[in-house]
């Protein structure tokens, strides 16, 4: 698929935008004040593949999380700040890879250039977020409600306040709950400017639903070639928003992320526990970093012809399993130790 052509920004150690990956975030969910806390979590979300991660700063104690955090972390670590420009001014100094605030929220045209200029002076980018319950009152009585139009006016009019200042190292995102209205914004902002665009669902629910709507939205806008960075917001602990995220990436083929499985779905003629075992390969292989094609099939007869392009996989039989690569046979077990001998397998590869 072609992807959007947009302006590449350099976030840390890192690229958004451009011929740069689409890359995966989250966000601490723990209290600000916590810092050991913050730290712990910032570190499982690291292991777990997040390329940026977000802070909450509320107040001038928790730019102190800055340092913290990047003692113990490689990538970078965004700011997001609401209405007070001297927490972005001090977040850039602690030495902030990214500020997340809306230029529109934080006072006079003196303000704004203070932030501007010093973002421009340490090449820190800014993300503008908006979403369809923070609209400006101009743009609601233009249009009477939110909208995906007035959605995009909201983040291209905070984008103007930066531009004023000669400051272009700008990302938006657009978010709303919902999926079809956020979807448009986006599509009405890809046309209209060339910064990079953050995708998301925002307030999309706890994990099953939040994961249906973070993939129908942002997995639809990917498809066309639309967006450059990727949050999936779940009511729940963010790692498993990145592996979330990862696996979107995964599905469409944008990244590899390590194994990609395919499974049947089961039918009347399966005879092992083929539900239970893809359950359990899954969660053992959830960390292997092998770009390979795992499958688990049910019928012995037709999984190695279904699943040939898999680069290994099992099919089941009468309380036994085959073991194929790329849908030719190689090894007969038993159903107990079919999945532990497709382990020792794919470690072998």
């Amino acid at each position: 698929m072609n992807r959007r052509s947009t302006k590449k920004i350099a976030v840390g150690n890192m690229f958004i935008g451009g011929d740069a990956e689409i890359s995966v975030q989250s966000m601490l969910n723990v209290p600000a004040a916590d810092i050991e806390g913050s730290v712990k979590q910032a570190v499982a979300l690291e292991q777990a593949g997040c390329e940026l991660i977000r802070i909450a700063v509320p107040d001038m104690g928790a730019v102190s999380l800055i340092s913290a955090i990047k003692e113990k972390v490689s990538v970078p670590i965004v700011a997001d700040i609401h209405f007070n420009y001297q927490i972005a001014l001090e977040c850039a100094a602690a030495g902030v890879d990214k500020i997340r605030i809306n230029p529109g929220n934080i006072g006079s045209d003196d303000r704004v250039k203070r932030v501007a200029d010093e973002c421009r002076r340490r090449n820190i980018p800014i993300r503008i977020g908006v979403n369809s319950g923070s609209l400006e009152k101009h743009i609601l009585a233009k249009y009477g409600r939110p909208t995906p139009q007035a959605l995009c006016d909201s983040a291209l009019y905070h984008a103007a306040l930066l531009e004023k200042f000669d400051f272009d190292q700008i990302i938006l995102s657009m978010k709303s709950s919902n999926v079809a209205f956020m979807k448009e914004a986006y599509e009405i902002a890809a046309e209209k400017c060339s910064y990079p665009l953050h995708l998301g669902v925002t307030e999309a629910g706890t994990e099953r639903m939040g994961l249906i709507k973070s993939a129908a939205g942002i997995g639809s806008l990917l498809l066309d070639g639309i967006g450059d960075t990727i949050r999936v917001s779940l009511t729940d602990d963010p790692v498993k928003e990145v592996y979330a995220a990862r696996d979107i990436l995964k599905a469409l083929g944008l990244r590899e992320f390590g194994v990609k499985f395919v499974s049947c779905p089961t039918c009347g003629r399966t005879k092992i526990d083929l539900i239970g075992l893809a359950k359990q390969a899954e969660e053992r292989l959830k960390d292997c970093k092998k770009n390979i094609t795992v499958a688990i099939m049910g019928c012995a007869v037709n999984g190695p012809g279904e699943a040939a392009e898999a680069d290994i996989g099992i099919a089941g039989g009468d309380g036994v399993g085959l073991l194929f690569k790329k849908g030719k046979i190689f090894k007969k077990v038993s159903e107990q130790d079919l999945l532990d001998t497709l382990i020792e397998e794919i470690e072998k590869l």
